[in-house]
């Protein structure tokens, strides 16, 4: 296990036969800066626009969000090692706000999985399975919502693998994106998972 994430209990972990263990821990801006610094100026993460970040810069912005309630960054480890960044954020308040009708028990989500020369088959597929099955492990949550950039065509598809459905093109600040939703039904339907 990686020395520095082996000690605290995880807030959500799954095990995938095939594929170990996936687990989620809070994200510590602090330790945790230059590990998202080498994934975010990687070009496999254009999509998340922090190609030219400083880590300084995401220092900073990640130390800003955990000062906030709106968002929750966690850091996901494979077997212990970081491997993949969760964020969980209100879209009525942050990201979103103004830009669609929102309901009670949405939540926003991204999930950025490490770069790799070597992807196991099928991890991208575990992570946002159990990152969908952290969400639906609160009540409160009746909705997942994403908001990928229209030219991630990659992701679409991932993300309609575990249940959402496009909904239409909105714009933000930064890109164009496909508003997408899912439900606990849709959820369950697609993948066999929490309702």
């Amino acid at each position: 296990m990686s020395t520095h994430h082996d000690t605290a209990s995880p807030l959500y972990s799954r095990t995938f036969p095939d594929l170990g263990t996936l687990a989620l821990h809070p994200l510590v801006a602090r330790r945790d800066a230059g590990l998202l610094h080498s994934w975010f100026t990687h070009p496999k993460a254009v999509f998340w626009m922090r190609q030219d970040a400083t880590l300084q810069e995401v220092r900073e912005e990640y130390e800003a969000l955990d000062a906030g309630e709106e968002y929750q960054a966690l850091l996901g480890l494979h077997d212990g090692v970081p491997a993949f960044l969760v964020e969980r954020y209100d879209p009525a308040l942050v990201e979103l706000k103004g830009l669609y009708a929102a309901e009670p028990g949405d939540i926003g989500m991204h999930f950025l999985t490490a770069p790799s020369d070597t992807p196991a088959a099928g991890f991208t597929r575990a992570v946002i399975r159990m990152v969908m099955e952290y969400l639906f492990s609160d009540p409160a949550v009746r909705r997942v919502v994403v908001e990928p950039d229209v030219r991630n065509t990659a992701v679409h598809v991932l993300n309609e693998t575990v249940g959402f459905v496009p909904s239409h093109v909105i714009r933000k600040p930064e890109k164009e994106a496909l508003l997408s939703f899912c439900g606990r039904a849709d959820f369950q339907a697609a993948s066999g998972g929490v309702a």
